[in-house]
């Protein structure tokens, strides 16, 4: 059906080659000697889009959206898999591509028609319309080297919708044109949508998205991580770009900080701490109720009989939140040697309120370490929690709750 969309198992690689004679030398070779290494931008890409919906691509720079788009209007071609589309297409990618500068915008605005599958009498008749639109004055007849970038997207935008194509594809140019061109922009593919054209947009701007769109797929290191309704999947990506920006955050005053303390007889040393997300990646910033693992690596400087590993979770006043250790929950009973190393695991559900908390660690034997403290590490690492999807709260502990409210009509 006229319109429609289908990527399926879509994959995009590119050739790095370690220095600038590397290509020529496996070229040379005639393909015995391997020179590049594959670089995989997108992998597995499956979806479908229906004829008169709007979907959105979400994701940070560097994801895989532009690359998705040229896949889908065949400026490149997929490494794996097929895309198709099933009626005209126009399309607004990267600012610039397929304008000759020395050109006037005239004759850009003519190559763009003549791309699209336009006659030469077509094309006349829309020029005025696209000159119009883009209200680019006299400089609709100047070398486009003049334009600025903003007058380069009055210019692409007007051409490529000239006429109202069955699908429209739109990149991130549109971010750098000015707020009243970009209305101008969304007013006439709002009214494209309501002629029943399907729209993919690509757009850093959430309230455009979810405004022109009722679904939107978020892209990630070349894959799709979400597929769903726009207001859903953009509250997941903000939770993410929360994230990783308090992730880094955290990192940096860490680095800065040195308010950690230690203290123990030297028995042993506690070498490493470090939490990990529940996919597995070093993470310091994590969502109410995540899935959380903290990897602790202790050295052994002399023997020693049932070591336990401990941890202790504070809030940002000092406050003690959460302690366990490995003699409480049965992991003890071990013989260690000097130069022995142990890898303690502790897995957990960060079921904790907003904020800051840091987290200790110790070593000594027994079940407290108040007889002998062997290597206590203070706020080792500070780690944060963000709003989840849940309901708001207050505190510090996230309770699973449920309320059920009843009306009960007793006037008697």
């Amino acid at each position: 059906m006229s319109g429609e969309i289908t990527a399926a198992g879509v994959g995009k690689k590119y050739k790095r080659y370690p220095g600038r004679w590397s290509r020529l030398a496996e070229w040379l070779s005639g393909g015995r000697k391997i020179c590049h290494e594959e670089h995989w931008v997108l992998r597995d890409i499956t979806f479908q889009v229906q004829a008169g919906e709007a979907v959105g691509i979400i994701g940070r720079n560097g994801a895989g959206k532009s690359t998705l788009l040229k896949l889908l209007t065949r400026t490149t071609l997929p490494s794996a898999g097929t895309v198709e589309t099933w009626g005209s297409l126009s399309a607004l990618l990267e600012l610039g591509m397929g304008a000759h500068m020395d050109f006037s915008g005239r004759v850009n605005a003519k190559m763009t028609c003549q791309m699209m599958g336009l006659s030469t009498e077509e094309t006349h008749a829309l020029l005025p319309k696209i000159a119009e639109f883009s209200e680019l004055g006299d400089y609709f007849d100047q070398p486009m080297r003049v334009y600025s970038t903003g007058m380069q997207v009055r210019l692409a935008f007007s051409a490529a919708t000239a006429i109202r194509p069955e699908i429209l594809i739109v990149d991130e140019a549109l971010s750098v044109g000015d707020a009243y061109f970009q209305h101008k922009c969304i007013e006439r593919i709002r009214s494209f949508r309501e002629q029943g054209t399907t729209l993919l947009f690509v757009s850093h701007d959430p309230g455009a998205v979810k405004s022109l769109c009722e679904r939107a797929i978020l892209i990630d290191d070349g894959v799709i991580l979400q597929d769903g309704s726009a207001e859903a999947v953009l509250d997941y990506y903000n939770a993410r770009i929360a994230q990783r920006s308090s992730d880094e955050e955290i990192r940096q005053v860490e680095g800065e900080d040195g308010t950690s303390t230690r203290s123990g007889t030297g028995q042993v040393r506690i070498d490493t701490v470090e939490m990990f997300a529940g996919s597995g990646q070093k993470c310091r910033a994590f969502s109410v109720g995540d899935e959380a693992s903290i990897r602790c690596r202790i050295k052994l400087n002399q023997p020693m009989e049932n070591p336990t590993i401990g941890i202790l979770i504070r809030d940002r006043m000092g406050n003690d939140v959460f302690g366990i250790n490995s003699y409480h929950l049965g992991a003890s009973g071990m013989t260690c040697e000097t130069g022995d190393v142990l890898e303690a695991f502790f897995s957990l559900r960060l079921n904790l309120g907003q904020g800051n908390y840091s987290l200790s660690v110790a070593v000594h034997p027994g079940d407290s370490h108040l007889i002998e403290n062997c290597d206590w590490w203070d706020r080792c690492l500070v780690f944060q929690i963000i709003p989840g999807s849940g309901a708001s709260f207050v505190g510090v502990a996230s309770l699973p709750v449920t309320v059920e409210v009843n009306k009960i009509n007793d006037h008697d």
